[in-house]
């Protein structure tokens, strides 16, 4: 069990949430039923840091992780997040005049993102991501890919600025890792840093977003408290994507001063306090809206639904998901299957669970185009 705080160091964190048996690898690829059933298990152990605002899991084991295997974690097949990335690619490209300039990726899944830098000007695209699958995105000239985790071997590579966009939640030890990003930059290097809101998870008692690949929860009061204590000055701190996300800029330097968004750590505490509440009563608002449905499914079959399911029981059959890379496999732990949103036709559900409510109109529209009429939810 971790016992100091992986971002300040201090002691005493306070465990809020339990959950056992949760599967490890909640976006890897399971092929059969058998498999997705004995699909590994870790043990979910949130824990608050009163002095800094960071949530961990205190139970978080890291050896059990592996990123390089049928990992399958993309959600550029929605026009919704395919908008946002572009808009955001866009953005950060001119205000922080990335055109021609050497930009390096830390965690960059699949390469959709970093594709569109270069297609919007950066000179010299580099991603890191066990998990980036060849011929997903054609490399070329100023593109390119590196196949394993960052580290210390990657001081060398020298970018003007540093993209890291939901992967910080999936490392533990945070403080270290923002010091080995630190280390070799001298000053003139941005970071542009994306991830979660763990404010808006704890005010809904959104338990769908709660998962063992993500093992450090932010706000974006202890993310900026994160940067400045491991060398960086932030310059942006914004929320976007309907709230879910925090956008962070930051650059080598001395501490500045505090921008309006940040909170304070007693905030996330009263929200900490809030979730015990939030809690119970979504999840059994969820478990009597999924027994009284006859054909419920959910669409999303990628960490939310995994994480819904776990929680939740199976209590249905299929979970429909655009991406075409996971039709036909099997969600791990449940071993409900993953099916195209054209099984729907002749499965006719009565409930359709969107594990994420960004996206209500894009599967509204094509459940319409289908002709299916069914209910139609969003966690």
């Amino acid at each position: 069990m971790t016992e100091a705080c992986p971002g300040c160091g201090a002691a005493g964190l306070e465990l809020f949430y339990e959950v056992e048996r949760v599967p490890v690898h909640s976006c890897r690829l399971v092929a059969t039923r058998e498999e997705a059933l004995s699909f590994p298990t870790g043990r979910l152990a949130l824990a608050l840091c009163h002095a800094c605002g960071l949530i961990t899991n205190a139970a978080f084991e890291p050896g059990l992780q592996d990123y390089s295997v049928d990992y399958e974690e993309t959600q550029a097949f929605s026009p919704r997040f395919v908008g946002f990335i572009e808009e955001l690619a866009r953005r950060w490209v001119e205000t922080h005049g990335l055109r021609g300039r050497r930009v390096l990726e830390i965690g960059s899944g699949k390469g959709e993102f970093l594709l569109l830098l270069h297609e919007l000007g950066v000179a010299d695209a580099i991603g890191i991501d066990p998990g980036f699958v060849p011929g997903r995105v054609d490399e070329r000239p100023g593109l390119r890919f590196l196949r394993e985790l960052y580290s210390e071997r990657h001081a060398s590579l020298g970018p003007d600025a540093i993209v890291c966009r939901h992967t910080l939640e999936h490392i533990q030890p945070v403080a270290e890792f923002m010091r080995l990003i630190r280390s070799p930059l001298d000053g003139h290097e941005v970071l542009l840093f994306e991830l979660p809101d763990v404010l808006r998870v704890l005010r809904e008692g959104a338990f769908w977003d709660m998962y063992y690949e993500h093992t450090s929860y932010f706000s974006p009061g202890s993310l900026a408290r994160l940067f400045r204590a491991t060398g960086f000055d932030v310059v942006e701190l914004e929320l976007a994507y309907d709230d879910q996300y925090i956008l962070l800029a930051a650059r080598p330097g001395a501490s500045g001063p505090t921008l309006p968004l940040e909170e304070e750590a007693g905030v996330v505490a009263e929200a900490v306090d809030g979730f015990r509440t939030a809690y119970e009563a979504t999840r059994e608002r969820w478990r009597e809206r999924l027994t009284a449905a006859e054909r419920p499914v959910i669409w999303g079959s990628g960490s939310k639904g995994v994480a819904f399911l776990t929680t939740l029981g199976p209590g249905l059959e299929l979970a429909v998901d655009v991406n075409p890379h996971k039709q036909g496999k099997f969600l791990a732990g449940s071993g409900v299957e993953v099916v195209a949103p054209d099984a729907l036709r002749g499965y006719e559900p009565d409930l359709v669970v969107a594990m994420n409510a960004v996206y209500l109109d894009e599967i509204r529209q094509t459940l319409s185009e289908l002709g299916v009429r069914t209910a139609l939810e969003g966690v």
